[in-house]
């Protein structure tokens, strides 16, 4: 892992969550200090987020307070406390399809909880904010591959929705006080310790106990998917990377990706798109087991296909993800027999 080098202390919000576990390993492994973040909700097994947990609390240099980032006057002493050099801001609530029968839960989570980390850093400044966007930003737009420097207001999900508007509301605050704001547009990420909710889980499962998965829209459906290595090297990377002013940025034509603020935003992606087959393919091999396949209807939210264009994240920091699925399928077989205690040929 690149060595950050230029802090030392680093709050994580989400760390019990997939991406926050791995990113916040990556810290300590690197000898930083991290202060994680986590309300536990039990949006999916809690048990898992407890694993999580409890691994990274065998470290000397992790604390972790149970918090919901809601409630800003919990958060705020946090950071009065810790006074972290560095926010990864990856607590939010997750999902495409739960938005649309649990809507309230984004606003809390995604809209004033971010706006609590936002405030947090206003009154203990920090060195930078990194936060989780999402590639659903990118909703309707069907030019491939999503650029950050296109527009992305036409969301298609609420979920993507408040995603959009925390890159909203971290520019405001880049403009109003100067925080040094970097937003991650992550792509269908997959891999050790992910989430039951994501489709790649559900088919390994089901897969294993030999039930039917469901497959929407198997023949149109493509993505970009991220090993979970990738987005957390990219992440640590740009730790250390604070978002500058663009001197070249023009009002009169905005590059939605850069600002006069301290303000930007990357894609981290694959760059590969894949089939949804192909995916489900891959997985079966990994398993030894062919998939009972229901097919059904692309369901409300969904996008066809996400492809990202990384080039900014590689000229920013020397690195792309590249870890096919062919490697990171396999990886994550493993580990799911493992941590179910499900034997080989089983």
């Amino acid at each position: 892992m690149h060595n950050p080098g230029t802090f030392q202390r680093v709050l994580v919000t989400g760390a019990a969550g997939f991406v926050g576990f791995h990113v916040t390993q990556a810290l300590l492994d690197a000898g930083i200090e991290v202060r994680g973040v986590d309300n536990l909700t039990p949006y999916y097994d809690p048990a898992l987020k407890q694993a999580r947990l409890d691994l990274l609390l065998g470290h000397e240099r992790f604390t972790f307070d149970q918090q919901d980032i809601s409630d800003y006057e919990g958060l705020e002493a946090i950071f009065a406390a810790f006074r972290p050099q560095v926010v990864i801001h990856l607590g939010a609530q997750a999902g495409v399809r739960y938005s649309l029968d649990n809507p309230r839960a984004y606003a809390s989570a995604n809209l004033d909880g971010f706006l609590s980390v936002l405030e947090a850093c206003r009154r203990h400044p920090v060195q930078h904010l990194v936060y989780a966007s999402s590639s659903s930003v990118y909703g309707a737009n069907a030019k491939v591959p999503f650029s950050e420097h296109d527009r992305a207001d036409h969301p298609v999900s609420l979920y993507a929705a408040t995603k959009r508007a925390n890159e909203l509301m971290a520019h405001s605050y880049a403009h109003l006080y100067g925080i040094r704001t970097t937003g991650l547009r992550f792509f269908t990420v997959y891999g050790p310790w992910g989430r039951p909710d994501m489709a790649y889980f559900k088919f390994t499962k089901a897969i294993l106990e030999g039930r039917p998965i469901d497959v929407y829209d198997e023949a149109k459906m493509s993505r970009d998917f991220t090993y979970v290595d990738d987005i957390r090297e990219a992440i640590v990377r740009l730790a250390g990377l604070p978002a500058e002013p663009d001197p070249a940025f023009d009002p009169a034509k905005p590059d939605p990706a850069t600002a006069s603020a301290p303000f930007r935003v990357y894609n981290i992606g694959n760059h590969t798109p894949l089939r949804l087959d192909r995916f489900i393919a891959v997985i079966e091999e990994a398993c030894g087991r062919k998939a009972i396949k229901n097919h059904l209807p692309a369901q409300p939210g969904d996008v066809p296909a996400t492809y990202a264009d990384v080039s900014g994240l590689a000229a920013r920091t020397g690195f792309s993800p590249s870890t096919p699925i062919e490697v990171g399928i396999p990886r994550f077989v493993a580990w799911y027999r493992d941590f179910y205690g499900i034997p080989a040929g089983a």
